[in-house]
């Protein structure tokens, strides 16, 4: 099977998010898979030779950092967050799309501010030359890729919300399963 037709098979995404969708999970998958062998190696070293990575715990803490937010923008514009519907047995469809549309609306602009938040905070850090405390390696460029990754998932959900409001189709949960 070509690549094209597998990324096509497994990605329901479309246009340039389907690339960007695998993209940010090739990168969480492979900082995982690094995650894993940095935390094989410390075990080895811990208790056969007496001698931990130095700096594995830095190192944890900024792939797990890598692979939360990788992920975020595709849960997000998948929208497959846990949704609780329970009110939605009640409303009629007009009620549930315009609140889908608020929520879509609320939760773009909260992605979008906390990623400017985050990035006035790299800055600071960057400035102040953070680094840390074992490795001396820069905070503010760690900061900075979660910011973006804020900002992308902001736009996700704007587009997947001005999607589902005006092609009216079933949400991408619902097409991926």
């Amino acid at each position: 099977m070509r690549f094209s037709a597998w990324l096509h098979e497994h990605y329901k995404e479309k246009g340039p998010v389907r690339w960007l969708a695998f993209a940010l999970e090739a990168l969480a998958a492979l900082t995982l898979a690094l995650l894993m062998l940095l935390t094989c190696a410390d075990v080895v070293g811990r208790y056969f030779f007496s001698n931990a990575v130095d700096g594995a715990v830095e190192m944890t803490e900024i792939a797990i950092a890598i692979i939360v937010f990788a992920e975020i923008p595709v849960i997000t514009w998948r929208a497959t967050h846990v949704v609780v519907d329970i009110m939605d047995g009640f409303l009629g469809p007009v009620w549930v799309r315009a609140m889908e549309a608020l929520s879509v609306l609320l939760i773009s602009v909260a992605l979008y501010f906390l990623g400017q938040q985050i990035f006035l905070q790299a800055a600071r850090s960057i400035g102040r030359n953070e680094v840390t405390e074992h490795l001396q390696m820069p905070l503010g460029y760690v900061v900075q890729y979660i910011g973006l990754m804020c900002w992308v998932a902001a736009a996700g959900t704007l587009g997947w919300g001005l999607y589902r409001l005006f092609a009216g189709s079933a949400p991408a949960r619902d097409a991926l399963q």
